[in-house]
């Protein structure tokens, strides 16, 4: 063997035993020196392996497996460019970096405090082999919990500007998957709708599916949903059936208003970085809910959010408003001062003040001329409410048009801010376009530092932006209990389901709380006074079983009064320390356990009758008084009790059709 070869090997070798201590496992040694063939990553526990490769057309590639069970099929990854010029195939591996991490986090507003979670890393550097020798990175994540990838183009001599038309980025499967997924069909929508079943080999290139999709693996294999994370600088990702008609799906990138060619443009500067594609996988699809992926994915904030206070509001829109003892309900002071007050009766930190408390509000989508949020209608006294408020320990939230803050947004709020209001709802986007995404930073960046919190309505899907603006903290982008006003859409079985799909993205401003219960059977549809087809039980339960920050308390004061289950809206928090799936089937019936400090709550809905068994291991030593809220005869009856468990008992729940169950339990002393 020559000196060279000699070398060469034992290089080889030294490189090799590096990727194995860092969980990176690499083929073909006595070629490494040259051209080190793409390898594969694990997570720390081992069960999780993400493995790169090419496919015969000459094209990067990756391949998920849990436990040696392929989940995601070899799958195509690049860029498209216009005049369908592409950056994938003709691509060799120049060097390869490794790497372990941690993800070590607290979130002031969420589903649980602390996150800590384990990872693998690898950055693959390519460079095409002809032509322009350009390059292109790609960075690769093994978590227990799932697997996440971003491509990086890095600074390079004749590379100034991308205009990037898709990603080529592929999630190939390798059965027929039984997913569950959001076909909205197209960009420019307020991404609201419902979540159904869908075989992957139903699944068309003329299909959009709003992210997450969840699918079953199959036989006793894992769930796993597709999501995304930090987006930023970019368009929102929804995805397509593949071209060829293979199983899985692909990314589709909404194009931009300006420039309908293309979907990215981006000045590559020091370089550029797509959003994370992420496969977050549990052992069904209940226990995604519990993966914490998105919020890790995106980058720490930067500053003190230590004023950021999450709560329940009150809320003057949905109800119609119906308010009894004010002359017009309506956008008045009257009005307004009612809602506070029953705010604070419950406790609520807020009340939100919607469309209607500004010069020329309203108009659904269309934004009428002359509307300024600086100038409020007469019958509106913005800084007494203020005042009224805060002598009662509730403050204020307002609504406004998004396009109204694109192009005035310092001056509307400094205003609100100097005028003492907390938060604002914005309204109407509709789009997810990189013009739009861009849009969403810079607001969250604005109120942040005006000390404003933030609720996005008329939005796209979440991408765990709330770690990185903890003032951010809803989202709408949910077929939520607004459409209860006009349609039967919002049923037992849609609302079950958005906790095993949508909610897996991120908090959701569903806005429960509905008190006119009745049956799908005996429900009428009204704008004032609306009703809900699920029993009181069931609206209670969603305060657990529902992720949101600011989570609305969306009825009349009317509605509540002398009712049962005020105690429980009072008392359940709006933001947690730890959260578990206990049991459930995706559409059909689920139960969260949810920690705030030393209480623990739990949510339980369901489509039918059906009885709950949960076991209450998840508790701490001790004993333990529990009180329920249970359905009743009627949708509006509550049944209530308290008795004393230790964690070796099983709690027993009777649901309803259409029904639910709110539980607390509080450590005896």
């Amino acid at each position: 063997m020559s000196r060279r070869r000699t070398i060469e090997t034992v290089a080889s070798r030294l490189l090799r035993t590096m990727f194995l201590a860092a969980g990176v496992v690499v083929a073909g040694q006595g070629a490494l020196a040259q051209s080190p063939p793409p390898p594969t990553v694990t997570s720390p526990d081992g069960r999780v392996a993400v493995t790169l490769g090419k496919n015969p057309q000459d094209q990067p590639s990756y391949a998920v497996a849990v436990d040696g069970r392929s989940v995601i099929a070899p799958s195509t990854l690049g860029f498209e460019f216009e005049r369908y010029a592409k950056l994938a195939g003709g691509l060799r591996v120049e060097r390869i970096e490794s790497s372990l991490g941690e993800d070590r986090y607290t979130l002031p507003a969420g589903k649980v405090a602390r996150v800590a979670q384990g990872y693998r890393q690898i950055v693959v550097h390519y460079v095409e082999r002809t032509g322009a020798h350009r390059r292109l990175d790609l960075i690769v994540r093994a978590y227990d919990s799932g697997i996440a990838l971003r491509y990086a183009v890095p600074k390079q001599p004749g590379l100034s500007t991308l205009r990037i038309v898709n990603e080529l980025t592929q999630f190939a499967f390798p059965s027929d998957y039984a997913c569950t997924g959001l076909n909205l069909g197209g960009a420019g929508t307020s991404h609201e709708g419902e979540y159904d079943p869908v075989r992957a080999s139903g699944i068309r290139p003329h299909n959009s599916y709003e992210l997450p999709v969840v699918c079953d693996t199959g036989g006793d294999g894992p769930a796993v949903a597709i999501a995304e994370a930090a987006v930023e600088n970019w368009p929102a990702m929804a995805l397509t059936g593949t071209e060829t008609g293979d199983l899985g799906v692909a990314a589709r990138l909404t194009r931009r208003i300006d420039d309908p060619l293309v979907a990215v443009v981006a000045e590559v500067g020091a370089g550029i970085m797509s959003p994370w594609r992420v496969v977050m996988i549990a052992a069904n699809p209940g226990a995604l809910i519990e993966n914490t992926l998105l919020t890790s994915l995106n980058p720490a904030p930067v500053g003190d959010f230590s004023w950021v206070k999450p709560g329940k509001t009150a809320w003057d829109w949905w109800s119609g408003p119906v308010l009894r003892g004010v002359p017009v309900a309506g956008s008045n002071d009257a009005t307004e001062r009612a809602f506070i007050d029953f705010a604070a009766s419950q406790k609520l930190a807020y009340t939100m003040v919607d469309e209607g408390w500004y010069v020329n509000s309203g108009g659904g989508p269309i934004l009428f001329p002359g509307a300024d949020p600086t100038r409020t209608v007469p019958e509106i006294d913005l800084p007494g409410l203020v005042r009224y408020g805060r002598i009662r320990g509730v403050g204020l939230i307002v609504w406004m048009h998004w396009a109204l803050l694109d192009r005035d947004m310092e001056r509307i709020l400094g205003f609100l801010e100097r005028t003492g209001v907390k938060g604002i709802k914005i309204d109407f986007m509709n789009r997810d376009d990189q013009e739009m995404i861009a849009f969403y930073h810079r607001v969250a960046a604005a109120t942040a530092r005006h000390h404003l919190l933030l609720d996005l309505h008329g939005a796209t899907h979440p991408w765990g932006m709330t770690r990185t603006w903890p003032n951010f903290l809803t989202q709408e982008g949910v077929l939520g209990a607004e459409y209860g006003k006009w349609t039967k859409r919002i049923t037992a079985r849609h609302n079950i389901t958005l906790a095993y799909t949508r909610m897996l993205a991120g908090p959701m401003d569903y806005t429960p709380g509905g008190y006119r219960n009745a049956t799908p059977a005996t429900f009428a549809i009204a704008a004032t006074g609306p009703q809900t087809q699920t029993t009181r039980a069931a609206e209670l339960a969603k305060y657990v079983v529902f992720e949101s920050p600011l989570q609305s308390v969306a009825d009349s004061p009317d509605a509540y009064r002398g009712q049962k289950g005020l105690d429980f809206l009072s008392a359940v928090p709006a933001s947690w320390d730890e959260t578990r799936f206990l049991q459930g089937t995706l559409g059909r019936d689920i139960a969260v356990a949810r920690r705030h400090g030393t209480r623990w709550y739990v949510g339980a809905m369901t489509d039918a009758p059906r009885t709950f068994a949960l076991p209450l291991s998840f508790l701490g030593a001790g004993r333990y008084t529990v009180r329920t809220w249970q359905d009743g005869v009627a949708p509006t009856d509550l049944v209530t009790e308290a008795h004393t468990v230790v964690p070796s008992d099983t709690l027993s729940l009777v649901l309803s059709s259409s029904g639910g169950a709110a539980v607390i339990l509080e450590p005896k002393p």
